[in-house]
């Protein structure tokens, strides 16, 4: 009231400058203010789904499945007939549909920013050029209406990334049905993010330099700073570590294996680089993420066990010699070669197309690779990847009950209807926005 009250006073007043900074507060206030779901409470009764097409996550499918779960932790699956149902509170009973694992999102800034235009809810990077010490973490909104958004879709799980800068910072893996950044946590500072620099650039007309691809005249020097900068950090451990340095800290876990090297870097030539530029300064575990080129040197990539999380597929390629299909067949050219594979969704409205997640997993499977490969992408893969296929992925016993029933293929956006979701045992809502509207103008047309 006293906010439209400051409106209305400017508006006689025809304070153009207030009025528009009162539209804004206003914008935001409606927008920041409505939470999303309340998270669910920790589960007290047991639950068996039974009937169910189980897609465990691994490539295995159990036809007609029962699966169990109590204290949040999956204590049974197998085949219904083989299921007591005497042993549980509660029987789901999910004849003609789907269960799977909840999928995750690798490489994502849900959480970071709600309106991008508005700078006050924009999160994501830091001012700095090398910040290995810059936690996501505690920058994330729990709150997010845009995460609520990922839920009635299956994702459920995600790894939330800084952006900017040559090292933007350090990941941390949360799970989606939670009251603050604290809860939200399932595996904190799992990566640091390192920008590889492009060993081509792009002419820019406006400055007077010829357009089209030229040799980056900066690249070796822009490698040997992060090169520098890694040596040092790692000197920093052998000696006293003495005046205390925390960027140097942060990268203690790339030095004994406990933290991976997320680089961003498409090129097959920048990706050999990368790689061996992690060697050379002793990087216990690296990941790959956009590989655009990575089918280029996938040898390289399976023989050293580095995994890549692919682009989104609904995009064009980079390259204007390109195979115009090449997006949809990386998936599929990688997982031939052995190389582990996820899935990146950020790019263009990256956050709120984190939902299509499955549906890019969707769209691998139609050209060429194995559709229970395909939803290894956003489970067990992804998992792996993360660091967190010890206690999620797959519906394992004894594993996070964290998934969800579908109505049909959960890769087909026609038939990815969810009707139950679980998370660490805990139902979730799926009302969000989205279906909250989806209702109102469902009854408006219905009455018509």
């Amino acid at each position: 009231i006293i906010i439209w009250m400051f409106y209305v006073t400017a508006k006689n007043n025809k304070n153009k400058h207030m009025k528009n900074i009162i539209q804004l507060i206003l914008i935001m206030f409606v927008t920041i203010s409505v939470a999303q779901q309340t998270p669910a409470p920790a589960q007290k009764e047991s639950i068996l789904i039974t009937g169910a097409t189980a897609h465990i996550g691994n490539g295995t499918v159990i036809e007609n499945s029962a699966v169990g779960f109590e204290n949040g932790k999956i204590t049974f699956i197998g085949k219904a007939s083989e299921a007591n149902t005497s042993n549980y509170n509660q029987v789901i009973d999910a004849s003609n549909k789907h269960v799977y694992p909840g999928f995750i999102a690798l490489n994502s800034t849900l959480g970071l920013v709600e309106i991008d235009a508005v700078r006050a809810t924009d999160d994501e990077d830091e001012v700095g050029s090398l910040l290995p010490h810059i936690r996501s973490l505690i920058a994330y909104n729990a709150e997010s209406k845009i995460v609520e958004s990922m839920r009635p879709n299956g994702v459920l799980m995600g790894q939330i990334t800084p952006r900017g800068g040559r090292i933007s910072g350090t990941s941390s893996v949360v799970q989606f049905d939670a009251w603050n950044w604290e809860d939200a946590a399932i595996k904190t500072d799992d990566a640091i993010h390192l920008n590889w620099p492009n060993s081509l650039k792009r002419g820019r007309p406006w400055r007077g330099e010829e357009p089209g691809l030229k040799p980056n005249e900066d690249y070796n020097h822009e490698i040997n700073e992060v090169t520098s900068f890694l040596t040092e950090a790692k000197a920093y451990f052998s000696g006293d570590e003495k005046p205390r340095n925390l960027p140097f800290e942060a990268t203690e876990g790339l030095f004994n294996g406990s933290k991976k090297l997320f680089i961003h870097v498409d090129g097959a030539r920048e990706i050999t680089d990368a790689i061996n530029f992690g060697e050379k300064i002793g990087v216990q575990n690296m990941v790959i993420v956009g590989g655009d080129q990575a089918d280029k040197v996938s040898n390289m990539l399976a023989s050293k066990n580095i995994p890549v999380v692919i682009q989104r597929p609904h995009r064009l390629p980079s390259n204007n010699d390109e195979n115009i299909k090449h997006t949809f067949m990386l998936a599929s050219l990688l997982n031939k070669a052995g190389v582990l594979c996820g899935i990146d969704p950020s790019g263009g409205m990256e956050r709120m197309n984190t939902r299509n997640l499955p549906f890019y997993a969707g769209t691998f499977a139609a050209y060429g690779l194995e559709k229970e490969k395909a939803v290894q992408l956003i489970t067990e893969n992804a998992a792996k990847i993360a660091g967190i296929d010890a206690f999620a992925g797959t519906i394992t016993t004894g594993k996070d009950a964290t998934l969800f029933i579908s109505e049909g293929d959960a890769l087909d956006m026609r038939t990815n209807i969810i009707s139950n979701a679980f998370i660490q045992g805990r139902a979730i809502s799926l009302e969000t926005h989205q279906t909250e509207l989806w209702h109102r103008y469902s009854n408006k047309y219905k009455q018509q």
